[in-house]
């Protein structure tokens, strides 16, 4: 599916007039990404599509496991979804394409071929720009084609296993022009293409389950020269396995045309140990699939008014989306860098198959649920990055809503913003939330964890009313008794030393008074 038949068009974009040499030798980079359809049905069977929590050889039926007599019909949401990501990639839709059946024996393919639109596909000659690339990548065609069932392999046994759940889910084939020239811009825009897919619900793009996985065509050749002899690497299910691939086939390119002049064109696989790509077979060119229309599928006939209802249903595209968060926070200042880190989050979170309960939401509409109550949406924002994504890192989760629901953490935030419960106490039960979830109420947490300010300090001023019967000043008064030479050097001029005269009182204490309204009124009793 990769070609260099408009390299002589590439030569000459502006775009592309710079290009990165690696050891004096030009890359040429282009991809075919493999993307499973976010539909609860298969593309061509009412078979349910298999999630992460199915068992085995559960999701399938006589169609999938190429019973003879069986045939295919076109899911209607597939086809939908297919065309909501041919309209965000600029793509022009054919309103008549077919079907194919590519030819080819292995164990993960039931009947021997697979449905695809080799010759005739759906969508052709669109461009994407990833906003952090710069440069457009021209889309040269997507395809609806059938997923293929899941070798697993049992090394203890040494046998192969197949599971068939898999067989039959609905793929989009996304062909590139080889307009790559680094692995880094190939990265930038999977990463871009991921978001964008999962914004349209097309796919939940998850690398690592295999549900979005990259198909990579290398070669090298000296500046001004044709391109030399390409490699394909196939099924890379990570980014940064797909840029160590990259940079190996570039290396391994190089020695070769050093030393002997010869690249053999071949289809390679990446080894997750080593690090290195490995060969795989000779690579196949279209006469040896034996490609040939599908007989039990007709045209595919698509209707100008049914492809405009389907543009004007379509999410807004990630690029809109961050416009709109940069309009409507900045002035509160939320910075760029934050809505990046949101919508990142958005990119990497795991979304449910279509027709499975989702009370999931993503980190955006988290945020700006947190803030439409009228919460300040840098305070808002502060505590999402800095203290609920750090506590989910470091309990080695990633972001989802279902940790802590809305509404709890909008509770833990008022408490902090209220002052009845210190910024240190708010981090511990922040936590505990996040160890062992509870329908309980936040404030009732805090008090049963001793959590709740013991002072209820006035907002309006900047400083505590010093009365003896205050709790803050008196752990203050004994502050500065128990620690004479700290308090000195305060006196001196050493402002640094603040910090261990407050965290004496906030352990004290057990965090629960306020570390800012702690220092003034030390520096109250100081000052006296």
């Amino acid at each position: 599916m990769y070609t260099y038949a408009s390299i002589g068009v590439l030569f000459l974009h502006p775009s592309f007039m710079s290009r990165l040499l690696v050891d004096g030798w030009q890359v040429v980079i282009g991809l075919e990404t493999h993307v499973q359809i976010k539909s609860s049905q298969k593309l061509f069977s009412k078979s349910p599509t298999s999630l992460l929590n199915r068992y085995p050889n559960t999701q399938y039926n006589a169609f999938d496991a190429a019973f003879p007599g069986t045939l295919p019909r076109l899911n209607r949401k597939c086809l939908d979804l297919a065309l909501r990501a041919a309209l965000a990639l600029n793509c022009s839709i054919k309103t008549r394409s077919s079907f194919d059946r590519k030819h080819y024996f292995y164990s993960d393919q039931p009947a021997g071929y697979q449905i695809t639109q080799h010759y005739s596909p759906f969508a052709v000659n669109g461009q994407f720009t990833a906003p952090k690339l710069g440069i457009p990548v021209r889309i040269k065609q997507i395809q609806l084609e059938q997923d293929t069932a899941k070798s697993v392999t049992d090394a203890r046994t040494r046998t192969a296993l197949i599971d068939l759940d898999r067989a039959g889910t609905g793929l989009l084939e996304i062909v590139t022009e080889p307009d790559f020239r680094s692995s880094t811009q190939a990265a930038e825009y999977i990463r871009s293409l991921q978001e964008t897919l999962r914004a349209l619900g097309v796919s939940d793009g998850n690398m690592e389950a295999g549900s979005f996985r990259c198909d990579v065509n290398v070669s090298i050749n000296r500046p001004n020269e044709p391109p030399g002899t390409r490699c394909e690497v196939k099924n890379i299910n990570s980014v940064k396995f797909m840029v160590a691939a990259i940079e190996y086939e570039i290396q391994r390119q190089r020695l070769l045309l050093e030393t002997n002049g010869l690249v053999p064109q071949e289809t390679r696989g990446f080894n997750h140990d080593s690090w290195k790509t490995f060969k795989m077979r000779a690579k196949e060119d279209a006469p040896e699939y034996r490609y040939m229309p599908d007989p039990n599928l007709g045209v595919l006939v698509l209707g100008q008014e049914h492809i405009e209802k389907v543009r004007r249903e379509m999410p807004l595209l990630p690029a809109a989306t961050r416009a709109r968060l940069l309009e409507t926070y900045s002035s509160s200042g939320v910075t760029e860098s934050n809505i990046d880190v949101l919508m990142n989050l958005d990119v990497s979170r795991e979304i449910p198959y279509d027709g499975a309960p989702e009370s999931t939401i993503g980190a955006v509409a988290y945020f700006e649920l947190l803030c439409s109550p009228g919460r300040d949406p840098k305070f808002v924002m502060n505590w999402m990055i800095q203290n609920l994504l750090g506590q989910l890192s470091a309990l080695g989760k990633s972001f989802c809503s279902d940790y802590i629901a809305v509404a709890q953490m909008g509770e833990l935030l008022d408490l902090v913003g209220t002052k009845q419960m210190s910024r240190s106490s708010a981090k511990l039960l922040l936590k505990q939330m996040l160890i062992s979830p509870s329908n309980t109420p936040v404030k009732q947490l805090a008090a049963e964890m001793d959590l709740l300010s013991s002072v209820l300090l006035n907002t309006n001023t900047a400083s505590v009313s010093p009365n003896e019967d205050d709790i803050l000043h008196n752990v203050c008064v004994r502050a500065i008794a128990a620690l004479p030479r700290e308090i000195e050097a305060i006196r001196n001029g050493n402002d640094n030393v603040y910090n261990k005269v407050i965290g004496w009182i906030m352990r004290e204490t057990k965090g629960k008074v306020d570390a800012k309204q702690t220092k003034n009124m030390l520096k109250q009793l100081i000052d006296q």
